[in-house]
């Protein structure tokens, strides 16, 4: 039996540009940060650093985010039972738990201030460094919690349903890469601090 090219094509999973677009900006981020913490070791290893301990707040803010990561599976999860209120929560509780972990940051930051830890210190880089790759993980958390906005707006307005997630699904993959980042960067800061 001879197979049609319109047979074939219609039997190969269809992968959206939206998927291979996201997949390489988030292997552009995973550059950019693994290029800044590489350039941290390197830096401290030349000596005349100042170490630090981290602010209890950014325990805090990690659990946050891992909560909010949680949430979103959830509303993934949710969409895929046509569960529809449900899914509009959990992208609410969502927001609110990336909204709270932005919150925690700026708390994690006047601590630092307040132990004279800063952004431009002439002494010593490590408070640059330390600003420098938590203040682009906040400002990729922005392009994230805008995302969220986006996809509570379509989900409240009844956009998505189980045969049509398509962004819930994109914007829970950049969400758990932000949490996954997140716990690295405070990982990597908590041992190299």
């Amino acid at each position: 039996m001879e197979m049609t090219i319109e047979n074939q094509s219609q039997e190969k999973p269809k992968i959206a540009t939206e998927k291979v677009l996201l997949a390489i900006g988030i292997g552009s981020i995973v550059m950019l940060f693994a290029g800044l913490t590489s350039g941290y070791l390197v830096r401290q290893a030349e000596g005349n650093w100042k170490f630090f301990e981290l602010p209890s707040v950014f325990y805090i803010s990690s659990a946050i985010i891992l909560l909010s990561s949680l949430t979103m599976q959830m509303a993934v999860r949710a969409v895929k039972k046509d569960e529809i209120g449900q899914v509009k929560n959990f992208l609410l509780l969502t927001l609110g738990l990336g909204l709270a972990f932005v919150f925690t940051q700026f708390l994690g930051w006047n601590e630092l201030v307040k132990n004279n830890v800063f952004f431009a210190d002439k002494l010593t880089p490590s408070g640059s460094f330390f600003y420098v790759l938590t203040g682009l993980h906040l400002a990729h958390l922005a392009f994230g919690l805008l995302g969220l906005i986006v996809t509570n707006s379509k989900s409240i307005r009844g956009r998505y349903n189980s045969k049509n997630y398509l962004g819930i699904s994109l914007c829970a993959t950049y969400w758990h890469f932000l949490g996954g980042l997140w716990i690295y960067l405070f990982v990597f800061l908590a041992i190299y601090r």
